[in-house]
């Protein structure tokens, strides 16, 4: 988003408190955020906050103000991205009626660049037939509506009309200024740790949170490409634009991929797949008994190993991670070359500032050529997209 200018239209609802938050996560993320805001929303949210928030002047009025006339022309013309949040029912309205009746309106009517709407209302106005044709014509004009949340809302009604989370707009926003040029590819991404029971209550797993997996799988969606997501147990919130496989064990992920493996154009495993399962898995808790107990390991099967036997009959570019302690580029060519890979991500987990539980990493890129290329530290989202622009040179030189 650096260097991006972004609008947002801030109507009169309830939820224009949340819109102070994402103004504060676009300039955080260094774009020139300019707030325009209805005069109803002025009684939610003073219009010093949006000033001292995005260090810019903040219109509400049409003529009110000085240097108004015609800056609704100027404001929306020299946009990236208009982000109406909230828009309420009556905003709605007059977007699909094209009425323009005061700065904010009038600013959306002149507007050239792409516009995104956030609609919070409550639970019966937003499925009102009314308001859902005004949605569905906006719809049809190439304008991008984020569906509300669902819960209780501020009139104690449950359903539909939250306000998506700023953090969700602010994702949305950047999907629509990212450049598409992974357009038409079909991206499948593993991610995270996949865990084998031992009992109803212990398993075995690692210390991967899928941070990496799920970075890969964001940018990958941002910029145009058709995305499968298959992890393992996490916390993360599943990346937005993705189709999400939930699994658990080895041997869930492994169906999950080769369910998905037909069109694929690039596979990115990324995922801490258990290279070795219990022999038995017991049907009750194991009870604390002898000082000592034996578990008898057997391997898992090996995912990557068998998509690089398959590329003959299911060519596609083949990503693999290594996570190592020591000898990182010998163990991780090894892998490169034993596995058929077309490229591998190295990094030393032993750092404290990559691999595991971390926003940052560390990598050396391992490509089949034999050439390598140094990635200094950096956070995983910039990471990802490195990672991806190889593959996408790769994929382009082979197909």
């Amino acid at each position: 988003m650096k260097g991006k200018k972004i609008i947002v239209g801030v109507s009169g609802g309830i939820a224009a408190y949340k819109a102070a938050e994402l103004v504060r996560i676009f300039v955080r993320a260094e774009a020139h955020t300019q707030v325009a805001m209805t005069q109803n929303a002025t009684r939610f949210v003073a219009p010093l906050t949006f000033e001292a928030l995005s260090g810019n002047r903040v219109i509400w009025d049409m003529f009110g103000q000085e240097e108004t006339s015609i800056d609704h022309i100027s404001w929306s013309q020299k946009s990236d991205l208009i982000v109406i949040a909230p828009a309420t029912a009556n905003f709605i309205a007059k977007m699909a009626g094209g009425i323009g009746d005061d700065f904010l309106s009038t600013l959306v009517i002149a507007a050239t660049a792409p516009i995104l709407v956030c609609p919070s209302m409550n639970t019966h106005m937003f499925t009102n037939p009314v308001v859902q044709e005004n949605i569905g014509r906006l719809k049809d004009r190439g304008i991008t509506i984020m569906e509300p949340g669902e819960g209780q809302l501020a009139c104690q009604t449950e359903g539909p009309g939250r306000l998506p989370e700023p953090e969700d707009i602010a994702e949305q926003a950047l999907i629509l200024l990212s450049r598409k040029d992974l357009s038409g590819l079909k991206i499948l991404v593993t991610a995270g740790a996949t865990v084998e029971p031992i009992d109803p209550v212990r398993y075995i797993t690692n210390r991967s949170t899928g941070k990496m997996g799920y970075s890969l799988a964001k940018a990958s969606a941002r910029r145009g490409a058709s995305v499968i997501l298959v992890s393992g147990p996490a916390t993360l919130k599943p990346p937005t634009g993705v189709e999400f496989c939930g699994v658990k064990t080895a041997e869930e992920m492994r169906q999950e991929v080769f369910n998905n493996l037909p069109g694929c154009d690039i596979i990115i495993k990324a995922a801490a797949v258990s290279d070795y399962r219990p022999h038995e898995i017991s049907p009750h808790k194991i009870k604390k008994g002898s000082d000592s107990i034996t578990l008898e390991l057997v391997k898992n099967p090996d995912i990557l190993a068998q998509l690089g036997r398959m590329k003959k009959t299911s060519p596609c570019i083949l990503v693999g991670f290594a996570a190592e302690t020591e000898s990182l580029l010998t163990n991780a060519k090894k892998k490169l070359q034993a596995k058929n890979l077309d490229m591998i991500v190295a990094n030393d987990v032993s750092r404290d500032d990559a691999g595991f539980e971390t926003d940052t990493n560390v990598a050396k890129m391992i490509f089949g050529d034999g050439h390598m290329e140094d990635c200094p530290l950096m956070t995983k989202d910039k990471l990802a997209d490195l990672v991806l622009d190889r593959a996408k040179v790769i994929f382009e030189n082979r197909f």
